[in-house]
This record gives C-alpha cells, sequence and structure tokens, in this order.
C-alpha cells in the first residue's frame, strides 16, 4: 500500500477495552467542558476587566485561546472515536489535525517563552515596564508566536506527508501525531526524525533558555528585595507561570525528544493525554487559583452580578 492509496487512517485510540469506553468517554467529556469554560472564563474575565488590561494578561489570553484550539483539535475526534464503531479519519483529515495541533502547541511554547520574559521585566525593571512592554510590543510578540507556530507546523506536516504509507493504515494512537505515523512509514524517516530534533528542538530550547534565563534574574532579584510582603508579592506573580510552564515541557520533552527505539506505546498515550487533553484543563485553573489579580478581578465581576 503506498501512499497514493491511502485514503484514511484507523485510529486505534486510548485502549481496546471495550468495557472503558463509557468511562473514559464520561471522564474525558467532563474534562473538555472544563477546558471551555475554564479557557473561555479567562479570556472574557481579561475582556470585560480593565485592572486585566496589561501586557501580562493579553499573553494570557492568548494562551487560553490557544490551549481551547488544540484541545479541540484533539478532544471531539477522541469523543466521537469512544462511542463510534467508526474509528476512521481521512489523509487530509489526518493532516490538518496534525497541523493545527502543531501549530498552537507551538504556539503555546513561544507565548510561555514571551510570557516569562514579562515577568522577568516586571520584576527586574519594574520602573521602566511600561516603557519596555508597551502595546506595540506585545503585538509583536504575540504575532511572532502564531508565525512561529504556523511556520513550524508546515515544515513538519509537510515532511511526514510526504513519507509512503505502505505498513498499514491503522494508528496506534488517538489523534494523528508524528511518531505513531513514523511507525506506518516504508520510506526512509532519517530526514524526518532530523526535522523533528532540530527543528523542534530549536523552538523548545530556545523558549527553555528564556525561560531560565528570564527566572534566574527574576529568583536574584527577589533574593535582594528586604522586605518579606514584597519579596511574596514578587513571587506570587510568577508562581502560576512556573507551573505552567514546568508542566507543559516536562511532558512535551518526555514525548518527542526520546530516541525512537525507546517510544513505547502506552507511555506515549498517557504522556499525549496530559499534554493534549489535560494541560489545557489546568492552565486556567493555575492561573486563577494561583494569581491574585486574576481571583480579584473574578470576585469583582461576581460581586457586579
Amino acid at each position: 500500500m503506498n501512499r497514493s492509496l491511502v485514503e484514511e487512517f484507523i485510529l486505534m485510540g486510548l485502549t481496546d477495552r471495550t468495557e472503558l469506553y463509557l468511562p473514559f468517554f464520561t471522564i474525558f467529556l467532563l474534562i473538555y467542558v472544563i477546558t471551555i469554560l475554564g479557557n473561555v472564563g479567562i479570556i472574557s474575565l481579561i475582556k470585560l476587566d480593565i485592572r486585566l488590561q496589561k501586557p501580562m494578561y493579553v499573553f494570557l489570553s492568548n494562551l487560553s485561546f490557544v490551549d481551547l484550539t488544540y484541545s479541540s483539535s484533539v478532544a471531539p475526534k477522541m469523543l466521537q472515536d469512544l462511542v463510534s464503531e467508526s474509528r476512521t479519519i481521512s489523509f487530509l483529515g489526518c493532516a490538518l489535525q496534525m497541523y493545527i495541533f502543531i501549530s498552537f502547541v507551538t504556539v503555546e511554547c513561544l507565548l510561555l517563552g514571551v510570557m516569562a520574559y514579562d515577568r522577568y521585566v516586571a520584576v527586574c525593571r519594574p520602573l521602566l515596564y511600561g516603557a519596555i512592554m508597551n502595546s506595540i510590543l506585545c503585538l509583536q510578540l504575540v504575532v511572532s508566536s502564531y508565525l512561529g507556530g504556523i511556520l513550524t507546523a508546515l515544515v513538519h506536516v509537510g515532511f511526514v506527508f510526504r513519507l509512503n504509507f505502505c505498513k498499514s493504515n491503522v494508528i496506534s494512537h488517538f489523534f494523528c501525531d508524528i511518531p505513531p505515523l513514523f511507525k506506518l512509514s516504508c520510506s526512509d524517516i532519517s530526514i524526518n526524525v532530523v526535522v523533528l530534533f532540530v527543528l523542534g528542538g530549536l523552538v523548545t530550547m530556545s523558549c527553555l533558555i528564556t525561560i531560565l534565563v528570564s527566572y534566574t534574574n527574576i529568583v536574584l532579584a527577589i533574593v535582594r528585595i528586604h522586605s518579606a510582603q514584597s519579596r511574596y508579592k514578587a513571587f506570587s506573580t510568577c508562581s502560576s507561570h512556573m507551573t505552567a510552564v514546568s508542566i507543559f515541557y516536562g511532558t512535551v520533552l518526555f514525548t518527542y525528544f526520546r530516541p525512537s527505539n525507546s517510544y513505547a506505546l502506552q507511555q506515549d498515550k498517557v504522556a499525549s493525554v496530559f499534554y493534549s487533553i489535560l494541560i489545557p484543563m489546568l492552565n486556567p485553573l493555575i492561573y486563577s487559583l494561583r494569581n491574585t489579580e486574576v481571583k480579584e478581578a473574578l470576585k469583582r465581576l461576581v460581586k457586579r452580578n
């Protein structure tokens, strides 16, 4: 079977144990509903509260939009497959799902780096914050993040779908991701592996370096603050972002940046569930529960209504 004859793929899903389909459907439907409500809630709250019209929250509202989008590229199809006998996805549908997912995961990666830089300026250059993080720079950083995601996804999807898929059309996963499709190819995937590591590594490591440098300077600045209350306030503005960064990068690095011979199907599915389904739900909870300004804005909105 060569690529020209593959008109559709079959997604194996999360499990082949039929007795788990209904419990999984119920759990993941609840998670997806919370994801929608949480991210739409964050976006709406930021737009409605004038006190949240700051660069940090502009980035946060975009992060919520990104979480909502890439979760929606995976979750509805996964839920459908849990209650449907047919688990097929067309060749073009698979390419589109992968493109949307990679685009917005990359945008999230870049936005987390941008948000780290924003926190660095806020803590280490507070008097110059308004001048440095002006509306033009914020717009440029957001647009650059989306362009980076679009271009990265174009390269990855272009290289993956140039392969010949002759071993099978059954994807041992619950969505169209790069590693499971490598396993179906009878073409030489060495170039694809290099592209995955080089391009993915370039994006990921540049963001990680930005985050590490930013937070190293932030920690040094906080240590020099004499007031315990001021130290706590400075730390609290960064704690939610640090939590989101740790969860996101931990799972992405585990999933994509290992030798191909170390991929374990069940481990990868668990990791993929975490960053494609759970993280988009957790981010709004992290930012609403750990961020004082968001909690205060939510209280003001409740009082007004």
